[in-house]
């Protein structure tokens, strides 16, 4: 878990959520003062207890952000999306707090007080926010990163890391190309070590090295790179280092030599109790929250296709080491969808899908039934999503280490869903698998409740539904 730690990004993330939590924390004490001012007795009853209070504000109110992806490293947003996710935010830490009172009566505090927090709280977050968001791009202030090869490796990052966002917690001092070794690099990104390489990395001050040679056999200068290492240099490898700081595996940097030693894969008999603990709780508080969305769900198909048309629909999946089972979902097509047998992607504005069934999939209400393969073991809550069999045999062949993801029960939520949108061909599934490799190699008890938070904003913009 504290691998995460290691990225700067992340350790950003962690001071933003300190310092937003003091703020809120201070402007649910600055409402409470400001309401109860000509009040000293209210103000003395009310005080009781004010920092539980104004943390149970803060807390409740962070945990709608995290919901709404404001936590995410990779986040791009202009000034103004930022602010209509913070007021979406506010709104949801708002129904929070109606009911985290009427859960603790004793921690009410009244609607005045609550009038004055929430628009007091989400205009110093957004200024708090603009201002940090400068703060974190400040070049200075960022590791310090010095890429050793120039060819077709290293090009990775020159080429799929160019975004500031991709960017936020590290600064690329240049490449230093290799002897034998075809340039792929821009010349003005292009370093000398002329002396040493370590004589290098002191004039230009930096904080970690990463390897990037296309090919290694005799090619690196393994005595400069011990030197570095005794000199407190980090010294990594490319592929952990994007893996590290893109929340992706990269495919075409991948060798199973790298899968084999460079850790995660945790699979120990604690972790898969934890998991399944998870598991049973989550969809325990799902189904005691969403059965009414169920019960109006099977009333609203049966309106539409009347008396006799089937309200689930089971359909054959790929699930943990291969096994299939029968995944469940309220069905959102017509009956003859498929007459001819032939399995087929959904595509964007499916003639095939139903009145009803497009409003559940655009809300992921479809997918609620999947809570019964979970109680029974067949999926987890957080998992790769589950594929049919069809399209398994037919990607296995074309895309390398595909069947990688199926070392995990598949999930009702996963980091592929959050990270990418709908996937209807054969590149999306290339593209999603770098995303659900991430998972299986990183997965633990943090970033399931950081995926399931999440997956909130997936459903309230409706991110990748078809």
């Amino acid at each position: 878990m504290l691998r995460f730690l290691r990225r700067q990004a992340v350790r950003w993330l962690l001071l933003l959520g300190f310092c937003e939590l003091f703020l809120l924390a201070g402007s649910f004490s600055l409402a409470m003062r400001t309401r109860y001012f000509n009040e000293p007795e209210e103000l003395a009853e009310f005080s009781h207890h004010l920092i539980g209070r104004s943390l149970l504000f803060a807390a409740v109110i962070m945990l709608g952000m995290a919901a709404l992806g404001l936590y995410q490293s990779h986040m791009r947003n202009s000034w103004f999306g930022l602010l209509t996710r913070l007021i979406v935010a506010f709104a949801l830490g708002g129904l929070g707090l109606v009911v985290a009172y009427y859960v603790l009566p004793q921690a009410y505090v009244g609607r005045g007080v609550m009038g004055i927090a929430l628009p007091l709280g989400l205009i110093s977050v957004l200024g708090f926010r603009l201002l940090f968001m400068r703060l974190v791009e400040i070049e200075a202030l960022k590791r310090q990163v010095l890429i050793l090869g120039a060819g077709e490796r290293a090009a990775q990052i020159h080429n799929r890391m160019r975004r500031r966002s991709d960017r936020r917690g590290f600064s690329i001092v240049g490449y230093v190309p290799c002897p034998n070794e075809k340039t792929a690099i821009p010349v003005d990104q292009l370093l000398r070590a002329n002396s040493s390489l370590q004589s290098l990395v002191q004039r230009r001050q930096v904080d970690e090295i990463v390897v990037g040679v296309d090919d290694r056999r005799g090619n690196l200068p393994m005595d400069d790179l011990l030197d570095c290492r005794q000199s407190g240099i980090a010294i990594t490898d490319l592929t952990t280092f994007c893996e590290r700081e893109s929340g992706r595996v990269q495919l075409s940097l991948l060798d199973p030599s790298w899968l084999v030693f460079s850790g995660g894969f945790n699979a120990t008999p604690l972790r898969r109790f934890s998991k399944r603990c998870f598991d049973l709780a989550a969809a325990g508080v799902l189904l005691a929250l969403t059965w009414p969305l169920m019960l109006g769900m099977v009333l609203a198909i049966r309106l539409e296709s009347g008396a006799g048309q089937p309200i689930l629909y089971r359909q054959e999946r790929v699930g943990e080491r291969g096994k299939t089972f029968w995944l469940l979902k309220f069905r959102s097509m017509r009956t003859d969808a498929e007459r001819d047998g032939v399995a087929r992607w959904a595509s964007q504005h499916d003639d095939r899908v139903t009145r009803v069934g497009r409003v559940a999939r655009k809300l992921r209400f479809d997918e609620l039934p999947q809570l019964w393969n979970v109680l029974k073991g067949e999926m987890s809550i957080v998992g790769p999503r589950p594929e049919r069999p069809q399209f398994v045999a037919n990607l296995e062949p074309k895309i390398r280490y595909y069947s990688l993801r199926h070392c995990l029960k598949p999930g009702l939520a996963g980091w592929a869903q959050l990270s990418y949108p709908y996937g209807a061909s054969e590149e999306d599934a290339a593209e999603k698998l770098k995303y659900d490799l991430f998972y299986v190699k990183n997965h633990n008890l943090m970033l399931d409740l950081l995926i399931l938070v999440q997956t909130v904003e997936v459903v309230l913009f409706g991110r990748g539904a078809r």
